[in-house]
């Protein structure tokens, strides 16, 4: 396969991989033949070699140019991954149930809120700002659809898992709950018990989120192919 044909194949597979279990009850069946720990190891895997597919698909995909690339945009991400990467780093373990990476069994205690009063859905800030950050310098046709169905994937997920919290929890403790968290927030930050509590664990993730990041703009050439510095 080539050109299209291959980038639509491996775009069609990575969405299906995403939806298709939550039909008919296949993940819970699945979950309960190979075992929770087997079934998310398994799923992991092919989720990452279908990322690392698609995007070199949309690497081989012909060139249709809907924007050059202007000076400035190679900026955009070098500015924005940093962000995005802590956020991965600070939100992996989140100890509230209704968003992505949340620590399994995790109980949500409004008064102990933690990261999730920074933000309630940091890794999914974290992926729309990996897509959106990329759509300034990748303005062909095959990079627009990648990133910006990352992006739309991302933003449709916050309000998404917003509503489960909703249908989930009492109406009071639903309250409580959204107004101990924060889409995004720095305030915490200013709140003497809070840092008292997170702000090492906190700052330890963000160190670790940081060399992680220098990691991967070093390695971005050699994975990617297209250097990622702005200059």
């Amino acid at each position: 396969m080539t050109g299209w044909i291959e980038y639509a194949t491996a775009l069609s597979l990575f969405a299906a991989s995403h939806f298709v279990p939550r039909l008919w009850g296949l993940r819970e069946r699945l979950i309960g033949a190979m075992g929770r720990q087997t079934y998310f190891s398994v799923y992991g895997l092919v989720s990452v070699a279908l990322l690392a597919w698609l995007i070199a698909a949309a690497g081989r995909a012909p060139y249709v140019e809907l924007w050059p690339q202007p000076a400035w945009a190679r900026w955009v991400p070098n500015i924005a991954m940093p962000v995005s990467v802590m956020l991965i780093a600070a939100g992996i373990g989140l100890s509230q149930p209704y968003t992505l990476g949340a620590r399994k069994g995790a109980a949500f205690d409004p008064a102990r809120p933690g990261v999730a009063a920074i933000s309630r859905h940091p890794l999914f800030l974290a992926l729309a700002l990996w897509a959106g950050s990329h759509l300034p310098p990748n303005g062909d046709l095959a990079h627009v659809l990648l990133f910006g169905s990352f992006l739309a994937m991302a933003l449709a997920a916050i309000p998404a898992f917003d509503a489960r919290a909703r249908r989930a929890l009492e109406p009071e403790t639903a309250r409580a709950f959204f107004a101990a968290t924060s889409m995004f927030s720095l305030r915490p930050l200013g709140d003497r018990d809070w840092r008292r509590r997170h702000a090492r664990p906190l700052a330890t993730r963000a160190v670790l989120g940081l060399a992680l990041w220098l990691g991967l703009l070093h390695l971005h050439t050699a994975v990617i192919g297209a250097s990622p510095f702005p200059f």
